[in-house]
């Protein structure tokens, strides 16, 4: 979607100012205690009330920006009071409670500033600000890089690194069904679209480190979102220069059945024509996805999730000029291409989720998954580069532009790689509850099977020099010896796969609510087994793994509302594919799981501050790591050594303010510091690739006070740099430099020109819940933020220069966003 436009920013006032007479609007459904809608409840506040219709259904205006109590009452049903709920301005906000006959039901909610309850060891995150808050890949990932926790230097990328872990140590789920990502992919501007839809989503819960044992076995995080249950009809629509996506909501007559499902499509063309390298780009990205629910009982539901995509990235590069080295001594890297990518992605998954509820205490789950995903790789591209000075007269017309270049050389890279991965999962889990008590248990196969054929080679001619791999047999001694080694590839890999992994996994867990001392104590106590038998003719290999977890989180009895928690636990990755898979394309079946055992210790403070909710939390943290699968870090590529000859250790302090710093917004500053190192057969500690010891980020929402329909949204990070990296065949231990820091600024800025809340809708805007137009600049301070390093060789001097890998620059988006 290429669009030209001419488009003018004056700057925006921002204020602090406290407007008066500011609403939230509370929305939901109640259910009587066997999952009946309940209708001619009374629901009210101290100043409103409403009640619920034949569906159970109510809507409710409140204050916002003050403390309320709400009660829910019936004939022949005890009452529901929810206390200490603070919402924003305009904010909606979700409840669905159910009415018992039999216990009077007193809920406190924790709140955020955005009205969302907080769970032990997770952080909960609004929906509408992931929605919202601008970004290259806008949505739940581009929020979580505003975490102390989480990095992320490719704003292309929708992958992101949790407290020194790496991109394949994360778990993410949706409605408690997995989700994978490609496997092939290399460079974060072939990646597209995230699987979770922002417009499908009503819950994001995320955990760095820490979780509970039902969430599974990766070593770092869990990402834990759960897509919306429509009440009625409702539809969203957004363009924007770099795509489309609509979203529908639907619910039979009867509730029975309800469908939310999504369409999007996303070309990164704005971005990629900012970068440094001239090419003519073809990078489309397409998918779609549902979710269905069918009540066939107040007992029995059915649950469908389906998605497919298609990915196409096409690249022809023509020329690149990056320009590097220091202010005495400026360089640029001239590169010429000739050539061309082709990389597809597509993947289809389908998942049934059945739910029993028994009664009130118990219900059971079983759930089953099926994911299938075909990826190319084909690239022939020459490049032939020049190393020179750079033009630094600023009064020239060719100022920045190289200066005498040197030809160095040529590379040709070709790639011909094809992937075909089926995993299929089934899984039952039950819940039994009662007196604040809890148990919890799972049991579940996984059958992976991946097929896989790697064809890649890179020849360097230097000079008029073919350069061999710097290996013992390829050595040149000439004149003393003549050079007989054959002419071979200076890097190359040929390997054909056929892996067959069978994964049996369950869980156990144990929590309780309670009171010690008049204090309130909670604590969850839970254990994990997995066994996992590996399959790649003619080797084959098996093992079982045991990890105990616990978390406790005491509320002590003050008038200051204090969350103290701590969390101690092993972790343990048994190896997916890529992880068995070592530099030279073999898969190593004895490549054990990786170890971690997490020590978190945090604390919760939420207070009112200019009579607004804000709240600081505070994590440290320390993970001793041990049978470590080293790994090389080329962009998001990840390349392991498949063995477990290293350790590592993880250790950090991290804390977020959030809260209204305007009123009727959400806003936080993170802050995180973090050290991780790893011994590789006992050489000493070196910086691990994930090793970025400071985080700033900023998230903040503003709106003008003399109209609070223009409203502002802005991101900042700032990451100091990670590890540059080493060449092929290089001695990481002996390259030990960093990148830039990396700091980046994206802004958005929108109009409402018609709500759900407004009474003067005209013409047109009638026909719409809400109408927006905004428009977005990312990388607001055009900063050149660098990625990894391309190492060029100099067969004059035998200097590698690393040079740097830009990424995209300033780019202005308009977009449209429409509900109905």
């Amino acid at each position: 979607m290429k669009c030209t436009v001419y488009f003018f920013i004056i700057t925006l006032l921002s204020s602090f100012n406290l407007l008066l007479g500011q609403t939230a609007t509370i929305t939901g459904v109640v259910f009587t205690e066997n999952n009946k809608p309940l209708e001619n409840v009374n629901i009210k506040t101290e100043t409103k009330g409403a009640v619920s219709n034949s569906n159970g259904f109510f809507a409710l205006e409140v204050s916002a920006n003050t403390e309320i109590t709400i009660t829910f009452s019936h004939i022949g049903y005890k009452n529901v009071v929810v206390k200490n709920l603070i919402l924003n301005n305009a904010e909606s906000y979700e409840l669905y409670p159910v009415l018992q006959t039999t216990t009077e039901q007193i809920t406190e909610v924790v709140i955020t500033a955005n009205g969302e309850r907080k769970t032990p060891n997770l952080t909960t995150i609004s929906p509408s600000i992931a929605r919202k808050i601008p970004g290259a890949n806008a949505g739940v990932e581009n929020t979580l890089k505003l975490l102390p926790s989480v990095i992320s230097n490719n704003e292309l990328s929708t992958q992101y690194a949790v407290r020194g872990g790496n991109y394949d140590e994360n778990l993410v789920y949706v409605n408690e069904i997995e989700v994978y990502r490609p496997f092939l992919i290399r460079s974060g501007q072939q990646e597209g679209l995230s699987f979770v839809n922002t417009n499908l989503t009503q819950e994001i819960n995320f955990s760095a480190g820490g979780f509970q044992a039902k969430y599974g076995d990766k070593l770092s995080s869990v990402l834990d979102i759960t897509y919306k249950k429509p009440i009625s009809f409702y539809g969203t629509v957004n363009l924007s220069f770099l795509g489309a996506d609509l979203a529908l909501e639907t619910a039979s007559k009867n509730k029975k059945l309800t469908t939310i499902s999504g369409a999007r499509y996303r070309d990164n063309n704005l971005f990629l024509n900012s970068k440094q390298t001239t090419a003519n780009y073809k990078p489309t990205f397409f998918d779609l996805q549902t979710y269905a629910m069918y009540k066939f009982s107040d007992r029995f539901h059915l649950n469908f999730l389906g998605s497919a995509s298609l990915n196409n990235y096409t690249n022809e590069p023509q020329t690149r000029q990056t320009n590097f080295g220091t202010l005495n001594n400026p360089k640029s890297l001239t590169v010429y291409y000739n050539g061309q990518e082709k990389n597809k992605f597509n993947t289809v998954l389908g998942a049934l989720k059945a739910e029993y509820f028994a009664n009130k205490n118990l219900s059971l789950k079983l759930i089953s998954s099926l994911y299938h995903t075909t990826e190319e790789e084909y690239s022939d591209v020459y490049a032939q580069y020049a190393i020179g000075g750079v033009n630094t007269d600023l009064s020239s017309d060719s100022f920045g532009n190289a200066t005498t270049p040197k030809i160095l050389g040529s590379q040709f890279k070709r790639t011909r790689n094809d992937l075909d991965a089926l995993l299929f999962n089934i899984q039952h889990k039950g819940k039994y509850s009662k007196n604040k008590t809890t148990i919890e248990w799972g049991i579940g196969y996984k059958f992976e099977n991946i097929r896989d054929q790697l064809r890649e080679s890179e020849f360097i001619d230097s000079a008029g020099y073919f350069i061999r791999p710097p290996l013992k047999e390829f050595q040149n001694n000439e004149p003393y010896a003549p050079n007989t080694s054959p002419l071979v590839a200076y890097s190359s890999l040929f390997a054909k796969n056929n892996v067959t992994i069978n994964k049996l996994n369950s869980y156990v867990q144990f929590s309780k609510q309670t009171n010690y001392k008049s204090n309130a104590l909670y604590y969850n106590l839970g254990i994990r087994f997995q066994y996992w038998n590996v399959n790649s003719a003619p080797n084959s290999n098996s093992y079982v793994i045991v990890s105990p977890r616990a978390q406790f989180a005491l509320k002590p009895n003050w008038k200051k509302d204090m969350l103290f928690k701590a969390s101690i636990g092993v972790y343990q990755q048994a190896p997916f594919y890529r992880e068995l898979r070592d530099t030279n394309g073999t898969v190593q079946t004895n490549v054990k799981a990786q170890k971690a055992i997490h020590y978190v210790l945090g604390n919760d403070y939420s207070f009112l501050l200019w009579k607004r909710p804000f709240s600081l939390k505070t994590e440290a943290y320390y993970k001793n790591i041990g049978n470590v699968n080293a790994y090389t870090l080329e962009d998001v590529r990840i390349r392991y050594l498949a063995n477990n000859n290293s350790t590592a250790y993880v250790y950090g302090l991290e804390t977020r303010l959030n809260g209204a710093f305007v009123p009727g917004t959400e806003s936080w500053v993170s802050i995180g510091f973090l050290k991780t190192e790893e011994n590789q057969n006992n050489k000493g500690y070196i910086a691990r690739p994930t090793d970025q010891r400071f985080k700033l980020g900023v998230l903040f929402q503003d709106y003008l006070p003399t109209n609070p329909n223009v409203k502002m949204y802005l991101n900042l990070v700032y990451n100091t740099g990670l590890p540059g990296g080493s060449p092929n065949y290089a001695d990481p231990y002996k390259y030990n430099n960093r990148l830039k820091d990396y700091k980046r600024a994206d802004l958005g800025i929108s109009y409402i020109f018609a709500d759900r809340n407004s009474d003067t809708k005209k013409g047109w805007l009638r026909r719409f819940k809400n109408f927006t137009v905004g428009a977005e600049i990312f990388n607001l301070f055009n900063t050149q933020n660098a990625i990894t390093n391309t190492w060029v060789r100099d067969a004059d001097s035998k200097q590698q220069y690393a040079v740097p890998n830009y990424m995209t620059s300033r780019v202005l988006n308009l977009k449209i966003g429409m509900q109905f």
